[in-house]
């Protein structure tokens, strides 16, 4: 059944723009929508009732959740796969719901210094309520250090949080050799797999995790719905209270439209996760490699070859990222300077003082972020223009002017 989307394209929407800020939003892909509509319009029941109508939601829901199972490697769909509202309630409900759940048996959790601020703000929140938080140091190319997690545990260690790959310099953390350390510990293990999920291949099962945050826009999903992981017999309360539906871990209605919507994203993304990743993966060095040999003072952040394949997070001495991204965009090239969640203040990011960029190399930032989109005419059309770019905005750079005495200050 297709509504309104016979002549939709979404080459069309954009052909006189080009987009690399994936990260802060994905178009819903058309057979996505198609397959989403029937649920908002005709076969909109209740998947909690008992007559047809909630029968016909229910199946949708179930099949949805199988959907998404298998992309992640659950073998058991209805009583490990969760929706919830986003990704980042997600990652509050494995927080908070694991740690009060667990905390007569204990009071510490360890997360990533580069972890999400969805993360952050739950330890944050856990401390304040009388929990212990470490923060693990990740080395300069942002993996965290397996011996740094094993001197971290301690007797009142309940969970360790640790992102599969991170959002802004997409480094690919060494997640079965972090479960060995947790499993040995018998302490639980939660990977916030936003920025991951559909893009590199992920098993729950064979990685040893525990809870596994899921997304459904970064899969070209619709916004509004995210979903959780949760191995069954993990230890964890529900932080939403309800009538009881998720069997009783997430009360609300379910948007039955949003998780048929996840649930398709997530059965495209299986299907096209290797050939995506390839074309994306050269792409992204493409723009890497360029810039690195035909700009001076450009830095590329993130581990070189462990990293998502759609993630180019670049550094340019004596260039502010924000002036940057506003002379692309008169160009017609979107892009960002680092995570969507944190744009709104001002701070620098927390990803790149953990892994020892100094403050002003942190203002001059551009996070080139692809899908399967784009196009390497795109890609050439971004070379074309972003080293005029960079020239002009050097000229008028005190930093620039000055290079020599502040790399000799850092340095010092």
């Amino acid at each position: 059944m297709s509504i309104g989307l016979k002549n939709y394209s979404l080459k069309n929407e954009r052909e006189n723009r080009i987009n690399f800020d994936y990260s802060a939003g994905m178009p819903v892909d058309p057979v996505i929508v198609d397959e989403m509509i029937p649920y908002m319009t005709t076969k909109y029941g209740n998947p909690s009732s008992l007559h047809s109508f909630g029968q016909e939601a229910r199946v949708a829901l179930v099949d949805a959740q199988r959907r998404v199972a298998k992309l992640i490697g659950s073998t058991d769909p209805e009583r490990e796969i969760y929706f919830t509202s986003s990704a980042t309630e997600s990652n509050n409900l494995a927080l908070r719901g694991v740690a009060l759940r667990n905390k007569k048996r204990g009071n510490h959790v360890i997360i990533s210094a580069i972890e999400h601020v969805s993360i952050r703000n739950a330890a944050k929140y856990l401390q304040l309520r009388g929990f212990k938080i470490t923060i693990l140091p990740v080395g300069e190319d942002g993996i965290v250090d397996v011996n740094f997690l094993k001197d971290a545990i301690e007797p009142g260690t309940i969970l360790a949080s640790i992102m599969h790959a991170n959002n802004e310099i997409g480094t690919i953390q060494p997640i079965e050799e972090i479960s060995s350390v947790t499993q040995n510990e018998g302490i639980l293990l939660h990977v916030d797999a936003t920025s991951s999920t559909g893009k590199i291949p992920i098993d729950v099962a064979r990685s040893g995790i525990d809870l596994l945050t899921i997304p459904s826009n970064d899969l070209s999903g619709p916004k509004g719905v995210g979903g959780i992981f949760i191995k069954d017999g993990t230890p964890i309360e529900p932080i939403i209270f309800g009538g009881g539906q998720q069997r009783g871990l997430r009360s609300a209605s379910e948007d039955v439209a949003a998780i048929v919507g996840m649930g398709k994203a997530a059965e495209i993304a299986e299907r096209r996760m290797g050939s995506d990743g390839k074309r994306l993966t050269r792409m992204r060095d493409k723009i890497m490699d360029s810039v690195s040999e035909t700009v001076e003072g450009v830095s590329v952040y993130g581990h070189r070859e462990h990293r998502l394949p759609n993630n180019a997070m670049i550094g340019i001495f004596g260039v502010e990222g924000e002036q940057a991204i506003m002379e692309l965009d008169k160009n017609g090239i979107s892009a960002s300077t680092g995570s969507a969640c944190a744009s709104k203040n001002l701070d620098l990011s927390h990803v790149l003082e953990a892994i020892g960029v100094n403050e002003v190399e942190r203002y001059g930032t551009i996070l080139f972020s692809l899908s399967r989109w784009n196009r390497e005419k795109e890609v050439d059309r971004l070379l074309a223009v972003l080293p005029r770019i960079i020239g002009e905005l050097r000229e008028i750079s005190p930093i620039w002017k000055f290079r020599d005495r502040l790399e000799e200050f850092y340095a010092g």
